[in-house]
This record gives C-alpha cells, sequence and structure tokens, in this order.
C-alpha cells in the first residue's frame, strides 16, 4: 500500500516525496492508520524500521495548521540526539506547513529555546530533565497537550527516567491521546503503559532480539594485543561508505580514533564527555562524508540516526547482549542492506554466548584472509590479576570453523 492511500493530508505526503521516501515501512503501515483515528497505541519494532514518520506523519496530519498557545503535542525521547533528530524529523515532513516544532534538551543554553516557546510552538520534542526545568520555572505549561508521545521507553528505563516520565504524565490532560514505542516490553514498563493508556491499539513488527535479514555480522576472533592491526585490516580491506566503530569506553574511544587518525583515517568521535557542540559536529561530520569513520560508545548505539552506515564494527564486544543489537543495527537501516563485525578475544567467550543465547542464533566466526595472525603463545601471559573473563585461549573460538561462508574472504563485505 503506497503512502497516498495512508490518509495523509497532501501536504505532508509532499514532505515525505521530498525525502525520498517511496513505499511505507511495515511499521508504518499499521500505526498510521491507528494514529490518524485517535486511539492509544503500544509499538515495538527493530531498530532502523521507520518509527519516527510512523508516529509524526500521522500527528502532522492531525495537527492540520499551526496555532497560537501552548503545545499541542509532546513527545518524550531519552537524549538529546534522539531528540534532536525527532524535531528535525518533524521539520523535514511538515516542510510544506506551517507547523511549529520546538526541541528542548541540555547540554546548549536556554536562551533560544527559551524564545522558541515563547513564540508559540504546536511540538515539544523534548528529554525529561530539561522539559521539567521549563515547568518548573513556569516557561511551559501542558495544559493544552493533545497528543503525547513516549518513545525509546525501554531506554528511558535504563536510563532512570521513568519516574520523572510518570511525573510528565500526570501533567497531562487525562483525555489525551497517547503513542507509546518501545523495543521491548518488560513487567516495568508494562506498568506505566497501563497507567498512561486507555484501551491501546498493539503492533509489533518484527522481535526486539532478532537482527534484521538486511545485516550481516560475524565475528572476527583475534588475540587482544592484535585487535587495533586486525580494525586496519578490516578498513583495508572493506570497501566502505561510513563505519560506526563501537568502544566500550570513553577513553578507549579516545585512544582508537587518535590511533585512526594517525593512520590516515578522518574520525569522529561521539561519547559523554563530549560537549554538545562537539557531539553536533562530529554527528554532522559523519552525516556530510567529511568523517569516514565515527568511534562512539553505547551513547551512539540508541542516540543517533545516521542513514547510510555502510558497517558497524565492535571493536569491544558489549556488556549488554541487548546492546549488541542496538549497535549493529546502525546499519541496514530504511531497507538498506549493511555489514557488522565484532572483534573478539578469548576473554570475550562469556559475552559472545551471552550474545548468542540473546538472539538465537550462532555468529559466524571468520578470518580475515592475508592477516598475519599469531598464535597465544607469541604473546607474553598476563598476570592474573588481571582478570580474564569467561575462560582462556580454547573454548569455542579455538574449536569454531573459521572460514567465509561467501566464498573469498571479504568479498561480499564490500557496498551492496
Amino acid at each position: 500500500m503506497p503512502f497516498t492511500k495512508l490518509g495523509l493530508a497532501p501536504n505532508f505526503l509532499r514532505g515525505v516525496q521530498a525525502m525520498g521516501f517511496t513505499e511505507p515501512t511495515p511499521i508504518q503501515l499499521r500505526a498510521i492508520p491507528a494514529v490518524l483515528s485517535g486511539k492509544d497505541l503500544i509499538a515495538s519494532a527493530q531498530t532502523g524500521t521507520g518509527k519516527t514518520a510512523a508516529f509524526a506523519l500521522p500527528i502532522l496530519t492531525l495537527l492540520g495548521i499551526h496555532k497560537k498557545g501552548g503545545p499541542r503535542v509532546l513527545v518524550l525521547e531519552p537524549t538529546r540526539e534522539l531528540a534532536a533528530q525527532v524535531e528535525t524529523a518533524f521539520r523535514d515532513l511538515g516542510r510544506y506547513s506551517d507547523i511549529r516544532a520546538t526541541v528542548l534538551h541540555g547540554g546548549v543554553g536556554y536562551g533560544r529555546q527559551r524564545s522558541e516557546l515563547r513564540a508559540g510552538t504546536d511540538i515539544v520534542v523534548a528529554t525529561p530533565g530539561r522539559l521539567m526545568d521549563f515547568m518548573q520555572e513556569g516557561e511551559l505549561g501542558l495544559g493544552g497537550i493533545q497528543i503525547l508521545v513516549l518513545d525509546e521507553v525501554d531506554r528511558m528505563l535504563d536510563m532512570g527516567f521513568i519516574h520523572d516520565v510518570k511525573r510528565i504524565i500526570q501533567k497531562c490532560p487525562a483525555q489525551r491521546q497517547t503513542l507509546f514505542f518501545s523495543a521491548t516490553v518488560p513487567p516495568e514498563i508494562a506498568a506505566v503503559a497501563s497507567f498512561a493508556l486507555r484501551d491501546p491499539v498493539r503492533v509489533e513488527i518484527g522481535a526486539a532480539r532478532t537482527i534484521t535479514t538486511l545485516i550481516t555480522h560475524a565475528i572476527y576472533p583475534v588475540q587482544q594485543e592484535q585487535k587495533f592491526e586486525l580494525l586496519l585490516a578490516l578498513l583495508a580491506a572493506i570497501d566502505f561508505h561510513s563505519v560506526l566503530v563501537f568502544s566500550r569506553t570513553k577513553h578507549g574511544a579516545d585512544r582508537i580514533a587518535r590511533r585512526l587518525r594517525e593512520a590516515n583515517h578522518s574520525v569522529a568521535v561521539l561519547h559523554a564527555n563530549r560537549s554538545q557542540n562537539q557531539r553536533m559536529e562530529a554527528l554532522e561530520g559523519f552525516r556530510s562524508g567529511r568523517y569516514e569513520v565515527m568511534v562512539a560508545t553505547d551513547i551512539a548505539a540508541r542516540g543517533i540516526d545516521v542513514a547510510g552506515v555502510s558497517h558497524v564494527i565492535n571493536f569491544d564486544v558489549p556488556e549488554n547482549p541487548e546492546d549488541y543489537v542496538h549497535r549493529i543495527g546502525r546499519t541496514g537501516r530504511a531497507q538498506a542492506v549493511g555489514d557488522a563485525f565484532t572483534l573478539a578475544t578469548p576473554e570475550n567467550n562469556a559475552d559472545v554466548r551471552a550474545i548468542e543465547r540473546f538472539i538465537g542464533q550462532e555468529i559466524p566466526r571468520l578470518k580475515l584472509e592475508g592477516f598475519a595472525y599469531k598464535p597465544a603463545s607469541a604473546f607474553p601471559p598476563r598476570p592474573e590479576s588481571q582478570g580474564r573473563r569467561g575462560g582462556g585461549g580454547g573454548g569455542r573460538f579455538a574449536r569454531a570453523p573459521l572460514h567465509h561462508p561467501r566464498g573469498k574472504p571479504g568479498a561480499h563485505w564490500g557496498r551492496r
């Protein structure tokens, strides 16, 4: 079914066309009619499936035109990056209307945000902390909210925002439409849903634990001492458009970025110690192609949305299996294909097994052809005090077949 059959207003269909969208994704097909009907909604879908447009397009159609007064729509987001991206999506999809959207988040001054609120806005996209600041100052009331969107609710739970979210919900009118988007719905989130929604329509696309078939992912076993060498070798072997490299720590991300720059790669860095201006510059540079590689911590796994990421490389295996799904979900977005590699040492055996149990599949183990792997015996033993996780250098990696599943190693990892 095309977008023209979903009941969207013509000027917002023009916005869809201007953004290059052709056919609605499954989440859009099911969520847009439900939102247009005025019903509450609980929706879960894999990352990269187009859920922002799934609520932004019908909301814009329901609003129609700009009206004076306070905001009529409130969208809550867990991070400043997500808030900025969702506000941009409203502006892009609504470019042929006079509807106004304002973003409220920390990391920047209050002046411009306060000015936009005072000038009048239809849609507020906000993180909980900055929203509550404006509410406590008396700069923003929620009495006119007609539609409340809680986006990435599982992430808000992880970040400890749920109590703030509940307080914000209580400030909104009881007679409203509420839309609830979450990758998973554990009991804590189900309790919030029962508190916030009335007889909601339920839409579930895929499963939160599954990897989209558009992503080819594999593990490259390697000794710790050769991880960076292998990273450089992979970057030299693949035909990439843009690469997102994940580190477990902020200091690790800085170190990887520094060494990549020394190897003549253009690199951006994104982690919690970067200022808001530095984050925005990194994201814009990565989107525009000025940086070919971005090194990030897990703040980027769910916190950014960059189209066209051809490859994700986990320099460090994530500690939480859920983060593996969200990390590699940064590629293969919007029906495009993508590749994801994970550099895993013998110390990572337990974490890798946990990821495989979580996603319900074994991840292929590969070797990069032509890379001079050194045996474990070539490296000096580590002190026991460093705490080897998951056992020694034998185990599953030693037993797993290390071959390329589609012929010549590296052949299928390019852009397609």
